[in-house]
């Protein structure tokens, strides 16, 4: 990994809306309303919520305006709300 703040998100060792224990291996991306990683449990209730598409355009539009680089770029901070990742 070649950005500190990929590490940090990709490496949490915990979900930070509930908490649950997040090993190497499991799966974990970023909330479109907290930019924390949180677990797949998680983001499936976050994907549920009305304000969903919304917030999820908003925050595209706001993350590649911050960062330059497209939502789909897989090397990019935008990317990682919408493509779970692993600290491995």
């Amino acid at each position: 990994m070649t950005e500190q703040w990929e590490k940090d998100l990709s490496c949490a060792v915990s979900c930070t809306r509930c908490n649950s224990a997040l090993g190497a291996a499991d799966r974990r991306i970023l909330s479109v309303y907290t930019h924390a990683p949180i677990c797949m449990a998680c983001k499936k209730k976050e994907e549920s919520r009305p304000d969903y598409e919304e917030t999820s355009r908003q925050m595209i539009g706001q993350c590649m305006a911050d960062t330059e680089a497209a939502w789909s770029d897989p090397g990019g901070y935008c990317f990682y709300h919408f493509y779970p990742f692993t600290c491995e």
